[in-house]
């Protein structure tokens, strides 16, 4: 399975990666991850990475791919690979299609996690964190219960620095500007499916197996 998950902040791409990876071990990259990685090992690309991050840029597109391409080299053909992270936008769409192809590794499905604006709003406004137990809950989906049992024991119900509603909505429109134009371009490779993104879990987990089955 060659794989990406497209959707808004507050989609569940995360939570549905990591169900894709528990049952078809399907190795995830993350550009996020093999950034690191690569400082972390202070080569001279390392470095490079660090300094630009250093300085709040972006690193280039060219740095990412060849992180990309060497990553997948240590992943054999059979066992696929789900992208995290990447592309953002059109241009690094386009760019990330042509290396895949010339290594003989296309994307086989890109899966759209559609999920109204107003819940997306509500899932990541209402975000909070037990400061007791790490736990993730939700002013607004959570039961009552469930958020008792943090505050009723000492703890506190904390959000986000960039939860508040005003951020959210600029990341959102940040996404849409960004994405739209590479669902039209996966709509063109004929690879694009769109899922509901509302509900349960493992109810949008079925219906995305149910596209990539």
């Amino acid at each position: 399975m060659r794989i990406i998950l497209l959707g808004a902040p507050g989609s569940g791409k995360g939570t549905q990666a990591e169900n894709l990876m528990r049952d078809y071990g399907c190795p995830q990259i993350s550009t996020g991850v093999l950034l690191r990685e690569t400082i972390e090992q202070g080569t001279t690309v390392g470095k490079t990475v660090e300094e630009i991050m250093a300085r709040g840029d972006l690193v280039s597109d060219e740095i990412v791919l060849d992180l990309i391409a060497n990553s997948l080299e240590d992943i054999e053909d059979e066992k696929g690979y789900l992208l995290d992270g990447y592309p953002r936008n059109i241009n690094q769409a386009r760019s990330l299609n042509i290396l895949l192809n010339s290594i003989n590794r296309p994307l086989q499905h890109t899966i759209l996690i559609d999920v109204d604006p107003e819940v997306l709003v509500k899932r990541l406004s209402g975000r909070r964190t037990c400061s007791l137990t790490g736990r993730t809950l939700n002013i607004y989906f959570s039961s009552q219960d469930e958020l008792d049992a943090c505050t009723n024991s000492g703890g506190e119900l904390i959000q986000r620095d960039d939860d508040h509603i005003e951020s959210i909505k600029k990341r959102i429109e940040v996404y849409k500007e960004q994405t739209e134009p590479m669902i039209k371009f996966y709509s063109e490779m004929g690879i694009l499916k769109v899922i509901d993104g509302e509900g349960a879990i493992d109810e949008v987990y079925s219906r995305l197996l149910s596209q990539v089955n």
